[in-house]
C-alpha cells in the first residue's frame, strides 16, 4: 500500500511556487548575460524596481515585459516624432467631433483639449518617467474655475448632481512628478469631468495608480492620453455642462524606436471587473470620440497600432 506524503498541502504548493520561480530567473539571469550592453541597462532599470515595493511589480510582471520587448510582436517601429514633453504622436485631431473648436490649454504637468460648448475636457495628455516615489503634496481643499475657457465652468456646478469632479490628468501622478504647482493645476476645471463615483474609485484610479507606480517602474516612461465619450444628445448639468456615457484612456510606450499602446473603453458604470474587460482598439475610440490619435506617426505605424488589440493589460 502506497505511503501518503507527510508534507501538507499548503507547504507542497509554497514549494513548488519557488522552485518555479527559481527556475524561471535563473533563465532570465543566463539570457541576460548574452545581451548588449544597452539591453542590459534595460533590464538591470526593469529588474531593480522589483524590490522596490511602491512601484508594485510582480516577478510576472518582470518575464512577462522581457517577452514583449524581445521576442514578442506588440511593438511597431516608427520614427520618433516630434515634441514629446506631454505627448506621443501629436495632438489629437477632430474628425467627426461634434463639440466645436478645441481649445488647448498648457499646464505644467499636462496639456488638454477643451470644448467651451461641452463645458468639458475633450482629451487630456501626460508623460509620466521613473521616479523614487515620494508622498505627495496634501491633496488641495478646492477645485478652481479656469479663466482661460470660455465656458467658465465653476465647482458648484457639479452641486447635487451624482457625479464627482473626475480628473483627466491625475492628482498623484502629476504631484509627484511636478510638484505643487503641477498639482495644483490638475484641480483647474478644465481638467474635470462628470464621472460616476464608482467608476471614479474605482477601476480609474486603479489604472491611474499603475500607470503612475508600476508602468514607469517597468517600462521607464509612458504617455497617457485620457478623456470623454459623449453620446449624440448627452445630458447637462446647469444646461451647460454636457455627461459623458463613458471614458477612454490610452497609454503608449515607447524602447528603441519601437512603439506600443494599450487603450481602454470605461461606461460610467463598469462594476468590478477586471481591466482586461475593457480593453479596445484605438481605432473603436476614435470612432465614438470623432477624434484623430497618433496623427504624427507615419501612416503605416498609426494604423497598425491603432488596430491592435493587446491579449492582456500590461
Amino acid at each position: 500500500m502506497a505511503r501518503r506524503s507527510s508534507i501538507p498541502p499548503s507547504l507542497r504548493r509554497t514549494k513548488a511556487f519557488f522552485v518555479a520561480n527559481l527556475v524561471l530567473w535563473a533563465a532570465i539571469g543566463g539570457w541576460y548575460l548574452f545581451q548588449p550592453t544597452p539591453r542590459q541597462q534595460e533590464i538591470s532599470h526593469l529588474v531593480g524596481n522589483l524590490f522596490d515595493k511602491q512601484k508594485q511589480i510582480t516577478a510576472f510582471d518582470v518575464a512577462w515585459d522581457l517577452w514583449q520587448l524581445y521576442a514578442g510582436d506588440a511593438f511597431v517601429r516608427a520614427p520618433l516624432p516630434g515634441d514629446r514633453t506631454h505627448l506621443y504622436g501629436g495632438l489629437p485631431q477632430p474628425v467627426n467631433f461634434s463639440g466645436g473648436d478645441i481649445r488647448v490649454l498648457t499646464n505644467t504637468g499636462y496639456v488638454v483639449g477643451y470644448s467651451d460648448p461641452l463645458g468639458n475636457p475633450v482629451w487630456a495628455a501626460y508623460r509620466l518617467k521613473d521616479v523614487t516615489l515620494m508622498s505627495a503634496p496634501p491633496r488641495p481643499d478646492s477645485f478652481t474655475m479656469d479663466r482661460r475657457t470660455v465656458a467658465r465652468i465653476e465647482p458648484s456646478d457639479y452641486a447635487r448632481s451624482d457625479y464627482d469632479r473626475g480628473h483627466l490628468a491625475p492628482n498623484y501622478g502629476i504631484a509627484t512628478r511636478y510638484g505643487k504647482q503641477g498639482q495644483e493645476e490638475t484641480f483647474r476645471m478644465s481638467n474635470i469631468t462628470p464621472q460616476k463615483h464608482g467608476l471614479n474609485a474605482g477601476l480609474w484610479r486603479s489604472l491611474e495608480e499603475k500607470i503612475a507606480t508600476s508602468y514607469p517602474g517597468r517600462f521607464e516612461e509612458v504617455w497617457v492620453l485620457a478623456g470623454p465619450v459623449f453620446g449624440p444628445n448627452p445630458a447637462k448639468l446647469k444646461q451647460r455642462l454636457a455627461v459623458p456615457e463613458a471614458f477612454y484612456m490610452i497609454i503608449v510606450d515607447e524602447s528603441d524606436g519601437r512603439v506600443r499602446t494599450q487603450a481602454f473603453l470605461f461606461p460610467q458604470e463598469p462594476g468590478r471587473a477586471e481591466l482586461n474587460r475593457y480593453l479596445v482598439t484605438i481605432d473603436e475610440i476614435e470612432r465614438r470620440t470623432g477624434l484623430d490619435f497618433l496623427p504624427a506617426l507615419p501612416d503605416d505605424a498609426e494604423t497598425a497600432l491603432e488596430a491592435r488589440l493587446p491579449a492582456r493589460a500590461w
